[in-house]
C-alpha cells in the first residue's frame, strides 16, 4: 500500500511562490506520479505529472510557471509553483501510479492553495 502526504500549501499574494511535497511510503522510483487540484463545484484536474525517468508534462496553463519533480532517495514528490495567479487556487493533491498507462490508484489528502489578487 502507497501512503501520500501532501504539505506545503498556503496563502500568497497574485505572483509569488509556493512548493508543495508529497512524502510517500510505500514507495517505488519507477511509479509515476502527479499533482492535481480541484475547486469547490468543478472536477479535479491533473496539473503536472512526472514518470519513472523523469519525464514531465503539465496542463497548458502552468507552463513555465510550475515545475514538477521527485527526489526518489528522498520518496518525495514536489511542485514548485511561481508567478501565482488566483485561479491557481485550489485544493492540491498528489497521486500515484504502478504504471503509467493506468489511471492513478494512490491519493494524498491534499493541501490547500489560495491565491489572492
Amino acid at each position: 500500500q502507497v501512503n501520500l502526504v501532501e504539505s506545503g500549501g498556503g496563502s500568497v499574494q497574485a505572483g509569488g511562490s509556493l512548493t508543495l511535497s508529497c512524502k510517500a511510503s510505500g514507495y517505488y522510483s519507477t511509479f509515476c506520479m502527479g499533482w492535481f487540484r480541484q475547486t469547490p463545484g468543478n472536477e479535479r484536474e491533473g496539473v503536472a505529472h512526472i514518470e519513472g525517468n523523469s519525464k514531465t508534462t503539465y496542463i497548458e496553463s502552468v507552463k513555465g510557471r510550475f515545475t514538477i519533480s521527485r527526489d526518489n532517495a528522498k520518496a518525495t514528490l514536489y511542485l514548485q509553483m511561481d508567478n501565482l495567479k488566483p485561479e491557481d487556487a485550489a485544493m492540491y493533491y498528489c497521486a500515484a501510479k504502478v504504471l503509467c498507462r493506468n489511471e492513478y490508484q494512490f491519493w494524498g489528502q491534499g493541501t490547500q492553495v489560495t491565491v489572492s489578487s
